[in-house]
């Protein structure tokens, strides 16, 4: 997928959540990381994509999910957007903070910039974009580019 880029929209259900983290899995691996990274940006992606259907889209049929991966010579950048209200990112609660520790939500942007290598959230008033960016150390799976 060097050089490569696939999207997709998707609807703004947690059905399509698993179908973003099997993409994720699936690029990850033909981009050449290790099982732990190709974990790793699952889950980030995984966690971006419910934010987007939960927290910006809403559940709202009308509303869509772009997801972007692409596949450059020195990393692999994800792309999510959403079409909600925008993300303050003041707003966030730290989750390490003792009044959120027992809390059972609110770790999602926590474990995205934990996972992946650099992470940018730029809200609008269209909606959120979050790019997930992680470091490609190795080569594609077979040593050539991987197909989509």
């Amino acid at each position: 997928m060097s050089g490569d880029r696939l999207s997709y929209k998707l609807d703004s259900t947690l059905e399509t959540v698993d179908s973003a983290e099997q993409t994720a899995n699936r690029v990850a691996t033909e981009s050449g990381f290790g099982e732990d990274e190709v974990m790793q940006i699952s889950m980030a992606v995984r966690e971006a994509t419910v934010n987007a259907v939960l927290h910006g889209n809403a559940y709202d049929p009308e509303k869509k999910v772009e997801l972007e991966f692409e596949r450059t010579e020195s990393d692999l950048v994800i792309t999510i957007r959403d079409q909600g209200r925008g993300l303050d990112e003041k707003h966030i609660p730290n989750p390490l903070a003792p009044e959120n520790l027992l809390k059972t939500s609110g770790r999602g942007i926590f474990l995205i910039r934990s996972f992946m290598d650099d992470v940018k959230i730029t809200p609008s008033q269209s909606g959120t974009e979050i790019k997930l960016i992680k470091h490609v150390h190795g080569t594609p799976a077979g040593g050539k580019e991987a197909s989509q």
